[in-house]
């Protein structure tokens, strides 16, 4: 079971396009509405853990999984250009074109290949192997849920505590163009790898 555990924080931890918004939401002060975003993310994770817990990994053939992960990169791809764009905007910029909330969290993850990444392996492999079922299910789902609220959570904590060192315009804008080449790139790698 400690693989288990292992596996899901090596993957929900690593950089990635919830957390790479995580931390931009944190550099910008997001509060609220960001860990309503990192809610929103472990809500989605909850969601796809049940949904394939119980359903079993065949519910997700091959061929929807490529498809699944071609939207979750255009979606990945939409938020790299909108956070690009932003960065080349003045301060007069409106906050509601970079906020996150609890929808874009809920959304992203919902699409995001990553996600599938981290769960399929472990609700097919790991939770047999562990002799996980029923009940226990449920369980592990809402766990792992939760460390996958506090992946972005954690982002969220980094970022706000870099704003103190990023209060320049100039390097925020910079920040804010290397977030967002890395959320294209991720989306490039989700589609065409």
């Amino acid at each position: 079971m400690l693989e288990i555990l292992i596996y899901a924080f090596g993957v929900m931890y690593s950089p990635g396009p919830a957390n790479m918004l995580a931390l931009f939401a944190g550099i910008n002060g997001q509060g609220w509405r960001a860990f309503l975003y990192c809610v929103g993310v472990g809500a989605a994770m909850l969601i796809l853990f049940l949904l394939i817990g119980y359903l079993g990994g065949e519910i997700i053939p091959q061929d929807y999984q490529s498809f699944i992960a071609v939207l979750g990169g255009l979606y990945i791809a939409y938020l790299g250009v909108k956070i690009l764009r932003a960065s080349f905007q003045q301060s007069t910029l409106k906050a509601k074109d970079t906020e996150v909330s609890f929808k874009t969290g809920l959304i992203l993850q919902l699409c995001n290949p990553k996600a599938l990444v981290a769960i399929v392996p472990i609700v097919t492999v790991q939770f047999p192997r562990a002799q996980i079922e029923g009940g226990h299910i449920a369980l592990w789902s809402l766990g792992l849920a939760a460390m996958a609220w506090g992946a972005p959570s954690v982002y969220l904590l980094a970022g706000s505590r870099l704003k103190k060192a990023a209060m320049n315009p100039i390097i925020m804008a910079w920040v804010n163009r290397i977030m967002a080449l890395l959320l294209l790139y991720v989306a490039y790698r989700f589609i065409f790898a």
